[in-house]
């Protein structure tokens, strides 16, 4: 599909649901409008391995795009997610999902550089640029990240790319939860090459990554069964990726962003750990409001991630100036309401 075609879906002004790959469908308010298909709309635009910058076009697979930075020795340091699906480069912006190094390389929206997008009206905009410097004032691509494509049509993007680290070493430690969390969070105050961390049933896996001397003496120092490459690959893909047994079955999945100080939290369900504590899973049916208030108490915020009743709300509810700042965007970015209507908040 060309540019001038998605314009003419665009200016017809009926409510439309864009997808790429399909891989994330199950995230977010529920799906409304017609199917508006970005997936043919691939290909890399630029690549520049000395500069760490790539633009591609939103409907380019992760996996074409994994292969070609592999070739140079370089990767997408967020790891973003496909669980299992075609995900797509537009799609992994637009959710804005990182995976199991965003508390140690960052998140999707640390590494946008530029973006491209057919607004409400059919115009094209493009923010930011293919270097760091370009960046400055008021970040409209970055916006574009974790916006659910409520905003308008992701065409491009310009991302910032990283050097494979050179070592990578997995520990494994058994730690009841409480030392698990004051374990992660004494060595995260620490110079050690901690990337990745994971939590479940008393077993903490720690992933350490960079220089060969500074993962061989932090192996040393930290100690800990040390796990086969291949098997910590399999891990941290198959984490990544909701492919872990914690994940499998029909029951809903909430995600629990709190500090990663916050001690265990009073569940008797159990929960999977991430981030440093910082990002905890729980299985099971429960009452959003009861479940929403122990997060808020705890300093953070509750999130419906797949299955349940989505209709009930997915995020939990913003404070009224942050709503409002939402729909000045809104009505800025898509005043005539087009794009993924209720996907982001269920009015807007």
């Amino acid at each position: 599909m060309s540019i001038e075609a998605f314009r003419e879906r665009i200016l017809n002004r009926a409510p439309l649901c864009i997808r790429g790959g399909g891989s994330k469908d199950f995230y977010g308010g529920p799906l409304a409008g017609e199917a508006l298909d970005v997936g043919g709309y691939r290909g890399i635009v630029s690549y520049e391995p000395t500069e760490l910058v790539l633009t591609a076009r939103a409907g380019t697979p992760l996996a074409e795009l994994d292969s070609v930075l592999a070739g140079r020795g370089q990767w997408m340091a967020f790891e973003p997610p496909g669980f299992g699906g075609p995900a797509t480069l537009g799609g992994a912006m637009a959710a804005g999902l990182s995976g199991p190094g965003r508390a140690s390389h960052g998140a999707v929206r640390d590494f946008v550089l530029g973006a491209k997008i057919l607004d409400g009206e059919g115009r094209v905009l493009t923010f930011g640029g293919q270097v760091m410097k370009n960046v400055a004032g008021f970040d409209v691509s970055r916006l574009m990240a974790g916006s659910l494509g409520t905003l308008g049509l992701i065409l491009e993007v310009s991302i910032k790319v990283l050097p494979v680290p050179v070592a990578q070493a997995t520990l494994r430690f058994q730690l009841p939860q409480e030392k698990a969390l004051e374990s992660m969070n004494r060595w995260a105050g620490q110079p050690l090459p901690v990337t990745a961390t994971s939590w479940e049933n008393q077993v903490l896996v720690v992933r350490l990554a960079g220089a060969e001397a500074a993962v061989r003496s932090a192996c040393k120092t930290l100690g800990g069964e040390r796990v086969a490459d291949v098997e910590a690959t399999t891990h941290w893909v198959s984490l990544r990726e909701q492919g872990l047994l914690f994940f499998a079955g029909d029951a809903p999945l909430w995600r629990l962003s709190v500090p990663s100080t916050t001690p265990p939290l009073d569940l008797p369900e159990k929960t999977l750990l991430e981030w440093g504590g910082a990002q905890r899973w729980l299985r099971g049916d429960h009452d959003p409001a009861v479940l929403r208030d122990l997060a808020r108490r705890a300093g953070g915020h509750a999130t419906l991630f797949r299955g349940g009743d989505r209709a009930t709300g997915v995020f939990t509810a913003l404070p009224g100036p942050l709503t409002a700042i939402h729909r000045r965007l809104k009505d800025a970015f898509d005043p005539h309401g087009v794009f993924n209507r209720g996907r982001l908040l269920p009015d807007l």
